[in-house]
């Protein structure tokens, strides 16, 4: 098994580049999408950010609304730090169940969008860093997800810098390209991934899933 961390800036596209990797074979774990579930009525988590934050950002539903608890969060580093020690622990032990149960010969993609925050790139084999312009960024949430520019701006400011995710990268993909560009590129980067994994498993038979040669993967 190989596992790898794939990360980027809000807006730079890393959700097509995860897509096309699942394309290829890879077998995906959405962080954002278990930080969803975590946080879904009924759950321990949710309540904990309730305590946390107060009723005001529940929707009419009972469910968590993210667009108020965004305004709360995004311009305040101290209350999203709070939020962060509530759901990423949720997120890594649900993110490490996900990975014991994939086949000993795959590669496992784990789409992190803080993993460059939060100091995450030891846990994985490589990490993969789909990267951008700002400006390019800035446009696509403004364009493509509706958001005001001062909104798109603070989400921006509130993630790491363009340099301190290239700084921890081992493989990068530009997404300043067009479609089939980035797609051509996602291919050649698999092919280089699904050989390090079948290397991998080559040189460690019999290991157990959710393990690599230096032990299991956090």
């Amino acid at each position: 098994m190989l596992s790898v961390g794939l990360t980027g800036g809000i807006g730079a596209g890393k959700s097509e580049v995860s897509r096309l990797l699942v394309e290829c074979g890879a077998v995906l774990i959405d962080a954002d999408r278990i930080a969803r579930e975590v946080v879904a009525p009924g759950t321990a988590g949710l309540a904990a950010v309730v305590e946390a934050f107060g009723e005001g950002i529940l929707g009419p539903d009972g469910g968590l609304d993210r667009p108020a608890l965004g305004s709360l969060v995004f311009a305040d580093p101290d209350k999203l730090a709070v939020l962060n020690a509530i759901v990423h622990p949720l997120v890594g032990a649900r993110s490490r169940e996900l990975e014991s149960a994939a086949p000993e010969d795959a590669v496992v993609v784990h789409d992190v969008p803080l993993l460059t925050e939060n100091g995450l790139a030891p846990r994985y084999d490589l990490v993969i860093v789909v990267d951008a312009n700002p400006a390019t960024q800035l446009d696509r949430l403004v364009r493509l997800r509706g958001m005001t520019e001062q909104d798109a701006r603070a989400r921006m400011a509130a993630q790491a810098t363009r340099e301190q995710r290239l700084e921890i990268a081992d493989v990068v993909i530009d997404n300043d390209v067009p479609l089939e560009r980035l797609r051509q590129r996602v291919q050649e980067v698999w092919a280089d991934l699904s050989g390090r994994a079948r290397r991998s498993r080559e040189r460690t038979p019999g290991i157990a899933p959710g393990t690599s040669a230096d032990g299991p993967q956090e």
